[in-house]
């Protein structure tokens, strides 16, 4: 049960997030610059390492990882342009939103943050300290999930309510997921296809959504600590990666 049990701070922790970017929603600008970078920093320090470790350890074949990787950056892509109607090039690009666009990327963070408590309880079927470790590291990076989940639903003209709602899902996603691994074992192969696939998303979702809306006012005086701020979010997952292991 410790697993599920630490899960628990994994709900205080997107919500603080989530909270965070609510509070602070007229400076949303500064914040998705911040989110930008944590998501290049999720998948190049977290996910991208665990993929290739997992492989070594497994005997898997890592190519099919980065297939899924490229299919999941596509696949996104596909579903904004032919399903969400989502014209991200346009010269007009900040007078454009589409709700169904956040919507659709924070049903895909939740999935990841079930997956996140999956990660802790199959950490802890191998040992406790294993266990320990990920924990403090699912815990650290889903206040940024809390925080990616909102961002995104606001950037898309969402209602309040339904940011809310979804971060509301969102915390409560790694709880289920641990508790799950009670039951059930995830194969190691499809564990690693469901990394590549959502580290293609969340760079598809980082470059073509929040950089761009991030910096969609075109104020050259602020430019500089928008960039300065992505950077910020890729040491903090840097860091948060490294004093974890």
């Amino acid at each position: 049960m410790s697993a599920v049990l630490l899960s628990l701070a994994t709900f205080f922790s997107t919500l603080a997030g989530g909270l965070l970017a609510l509070r602070f929603r007229d400076r949303l600008h500064f914040i998705l610059s911040f989110t930008a970078g944590v998501l290049l920093g999720v998948v190049s320090f977290d996910i991208l390492p665990e993929i290739f470790a997992l492989s070594r350890e497994q005997g898997i074949d890592v190519m099919g990882a980065m297939i899924a990787l490229v299919v999941g950056f596509i696949l996104f892509h596909s579903l904004e342009k032919f399903v969400l109607v989502h014209h991200a090039h346009e010269a007009d690009y900040a007078a454009h939103y589409h709700p169904q666009v956040g919507l659709l990327s924070a049903i895909a963070l939740v999935g990841h943050s079930f997956m996140d408590g999956v990660a802790i309880g199959l950490a802890f079927q191998a040992s406790e300290a294993v266990g320990l470790v990920v924990a403090i590291a699912v815990i650290a990076h889903d206040f940024c999930d809390g925080l990616n989940t909102v961002s995104l639903m606001l950037v898309h003209r969402n209602t309040t309510l339904r940011a809310f709602a979804m971060l509301v899902l969102d915390a409560l996603a790694p709880v289920f997921g641990a508790a799950s691994t009670l039951l059930v074992r995830v194969p190691a192969p499809i564990l690693v296809l469901y990394l590549g696939f959502f580290a293609g998303f969340l760079l598809y979702i980082g470059a073509s959504d929040i950089l761009p809306e991030a910096h969609s006012q075109n104020r050259s005086a602020i430019t500089g600590s928008l960039i300065g701020l992505t950077c910020l979010g890729a040491a903090f997952i840097f860091l948060v990666v490294h004093l974890a292991r």
